[in-house]
């Protein structure tokens, strides 16, 4: 291949390539799963259990199949495979038998000819249910108070902790004699919700062969695959994904959710049905963020040395599995912060609760972590007389720091220098008019009372799947001739979840092979497993698998001989190569210490929040959410900027208003009507120092982008809450009455600890 055929190409890496998407969803053209329809197609619904906790004592579907119109109910007893699926543990029933363990779990579904008839249908099912107690209070399962919520686990183990995870490094007794001050705070973290805006949907069609194609919007294709073959019955062969537009995801979508409903009712049917939830049912069908109680200790000398960290982390997993161990190992593992402290001691329980399941959301784990850390890094800069962001200055990570799990941090660790690009930049003016101040757009106020706050906090967390995970991911790109001209189609299964990886792999090809017209095939199981697009992995690895089918085929050319690329092309046909990436392996950490190699890489995200605080009606306006964070290399900076932005904006929304409030197991604000967003009236300036340090192990020396963003939005805007009006607030969201001092999750602060 010569020279002439890698010349440089527009829209390749590392430059802000359009996406192609961008435009259809602007005008509202977009086809997103929800769109989707077929001849001859019925609906799907599911009937789901009002009670967090319950015994089935009937389950009659007589008068519903009899209404005109209903085409299938199904229940337990139809489904041919296992009864139950999980992405890591196998214990959620696809539709309940005995009994329900959470408000929201399926127990009927039905194929109808209308939305409406289902509706209809669903009500004639008759159940009757036996109220069981139900579990609600995360303290009492670790303590083994109360009901088991499961009898006997799928995992084999006993009781209603799934997971306790023990990080023990360095001697805890020697640093505490050695720390001169010492600092406690508890903290808590509502349950938050994804909140995508595009609710789950999909569409199923059954298949001349017996098996099933599915088009679904999800996050990890294969993997949903391999749990419907279970559930089917049916070899993988036979279970056909196709990626459909995703509106959104945020790790709500690595669960399954209509993909075995969908599938059961066309298989029984003959027919495709298609299933689409509406926003209430939304909020029950898929794992929302766990809410968590936090203990930190901090010791450090008297010139703001941290010597040691002791934290205690419980996690309320809700009523199933799903990522809960992992989630707590990851909330775990960074626990001390993006800082060095010789000496840790932590200890992280998820549990089995009766309230609804939770799993992976942006940032998975360290989110809550970083709360805590953060929350009472600041308590311990007020009680040394330090500046907070001078506390976390003398105690950075850098490379070569050792985390407590014993793994040495061996690429960029930039924490110092984030903080300082933050430091540095000009604070906003002060606000002007009536709609610079906290609720300004209703002009409830006019700047009395009114206070500014400013708080930093840094986060870190690992990139990709840990713990010794066997981690990989396939791509195939063909090059062809279409009117004499060199076209390349590339083909994963990499799910686009709206963080452009679309747009990312035809940028690597470009770069590569030089070729300007690039075709991405739609994602499916045709192809290898490229993986869940989650942990800030998919441009990484599905990236790497791009990269390394490209230079397979660089390789082909240039052992033909010399000549462009539309010459080799026409004298030898088409060239395919298909290349499986993996990264380097990792190692789980053992059970007593929590010690181990277990991470590939880590990512460093810093916030400076200035807020503007009503303190007499405890009203918020965040002034502005700067923020400066290493991306190894921006391929696509624009893009790079959005995830950004976007992270920014869900940690803003957990800071102060996003929670899905469950009582008694029972959720009751299931809507955007009660569960609150940010919109552009909340958002505030959000400026954004990119700092490039390549990763010395990824391809083209980037790193992952878009968990770290949510890390330290929401305690930089909790410490800035503190800073201006001298309460703790030890949870988030917080409330106006936690700022007006009469919620139970404010606390007070001595004048001399005001600062």
């Amino acid at each position: 291949m010569s020279t002439a055929t890698r010349a440089a190409t527009r829209d390749g890496v590392g430059t802000s390539t359009p996406r192609p998407d961008g435009r259809l969803k602007v005008r509202g053209d977009f086809a997103y799963s929800s769109d989707l329809r077929a001849e001859g197609m019925v609906w799907g619904a599911t009937l789901r259990s009002p009670h967090p906790s319950a015994r089935i004592v009937r389950l009659d579907t007589t008068a519903a199949l009899r209404l005109p119109g209903v085409v299938a109910v199904l229940t337990h007893e139809d489904v041919p495979g296992r009864p139950t699926y999980g992405m890591k543990v196998a214990d959620q029933p696809v539709l309940a038998s005995d009994v329900v363990r959470y408000q929201g779990e399926p127990v009927a579904l039905v194929a109808a000819d209308h939305p409406e008839t289902c509706r209809r249908a669903l009500a004639l099912i008759d159940v009757a249910y036996e109220e069981l107690p139900a579990l609600t209070d995360p303290e009492d399962a670790v303590r083994g108070v109360g009901p088991l919520v499961h009898e006997h686990r799928a995992d084999g183990k006993h009781g209603n902790v799934v997971r306790h995870v023990r990080i023990r490094h360095g001697d805890l007794a020697r640093a505490r004699r050695e720390a001169d001050v010492i600092v406690t705070g508890t903290y808590e973290v509502g349950m938050q919700d994804q909140a995508f805006l595009g609710p789950e949907s999909g569409l199923a069609l059954p298949a001349e062969d017996g098996g099933v194609d599915v088009y679904v919007s999800t996050q990890w294709l294969h993997d949903d695959q391999h749990q419907m073959c279970a559930a089917l019955g049916l070899p993988p062969e036979k279970v056909r994904l196709t990626l459909s537009g995703v509106g959104g995801a945020f790790g709500g979508r690595e669960d399954v959710s209509v993909q075995i409903h969908a599938a059961l009712l066309a298989l029984r049917t003959g027919r495709p049905v298609k299933m689409s939830y509406d926003r209430e049912e939304s909020f029950f069908g898929h794992v929302h963020r766990h809410p968590a109680r936090m203990r930190f200790e901090h010791g450090a000398t008297r010139d703001g040395k941290l010597v040691y960290v002791k934290a205690r982390l419980l996690f309320d997993g809700g009523a199933y599995t799903s990522t809960s161990q992992v989630v707590i190992a990851n909330g775990s593992y960074f626990a001390a912060g993006a800082y060095e402290v010789p000496h840790a001691e932590i200890d992280g329980f998820s549990v089995f609760t009766n309230n609804p399941p939770c799993g992976a959301m942006r940032g998975f784990g360290a989110v809550q972590s970083c709360y805590g850390v953060e929350s009472n890094l600041d308590k311990l800069a007020r009680e040394l007389g330090l500046e907070p962001v001078e506390l976390r200055l003398r105690n950075a990570m850098t490379t070569g720091t050792v985390l407590p799990t014993g793994q040495a941090v061996d690429g960029p660790a930039p924490a110092a220098e984030l903080l300082e690009r933050l430091r540095a930049r000009p604070l906003p003016p002060a606000g002007e008019g009536p709609f610079g101040n906290p609720g300004g757009l209703n002009n409830t106020s006019h700047g009395e009372g009114v206070r500014r706050g400013v708080g930093y906090a840094i986060g870190v967390k690992a990139i990709g799947f840990s713990g010794g995970v066997d981690d990989r991911s396939v791509a195939r790109v063909r090059l062809s001739l279409t009117g004499g001209e060199p076209v390349a189609e590339v083909h994963t299964a990499a799910a686009e979840c709206g963080q452009g990886i679309v747009t990312v792999q035809a940028q690597i090809v470009r770069t590569e092979l030089g070729v300007e017209r690039v075709v991405v095939l739609p994602a499916d199981t045709r192809v290898g497993d490229a993986g869940s697009s989650s942990a800030s992995r998919i441009t990484w690895m599905s990236g790497g698998a791009v990269q390394g089918a490209c230079q397979a085929l660089r390789e082909r050319l240039t052992a033909l001989g010399e000549g462009t690329l539309a010459e080799l092309l026409a004298a030898h046909g088409p060239l395919e190569e298909e290349y499986e990436y993996a990264h380097r392996r990792t190692h789980p950490i053992d059970a007593e210490r929590g010690q181990g190699d277990a991470h590939i890489a880590f990512a460093f995200a810093a916030h400076r929040a200035v807020v503007d605080v009503d303190t007499d009606l405890g009203l918020v306006k965040v002034v502005e959410l700067a923020t400066a964070q290493d991306v190894g290399k921006a391929m696509n900076p624009l893009a790079v900027e959005g995830q950004i932005e976007g992270g920014s904006a869900q940690g803003l929304g957990l800071a102060v208003m996003e929670e899905l409030r469950v009582e008694n197991g029972r959720v009751r604000n299931p809507s955007f009507t009660d569960y609150l967003i940010p919109t552009i009236a909340d958002m505030p300036h959000v400026p954004i120092d990119l700092l490039e340090l390549p990763h010395p192990d990824s391809p083209y020396g980037l790193n992952g982008v878009g968990e770290p963003p949510t890390l330290s939005s929401t305690p930089a805007i909790a410490n800035a809450l503190r800073d201006a009006t001298g309460r703790e607030l030890t949870r988030v969201p917080v409330r106006p009455e936690d700022i007006t001092g009469t919620g139970s999750g404010s606390g007070g602060l001595d004048d001399d600890e005001r600062r």
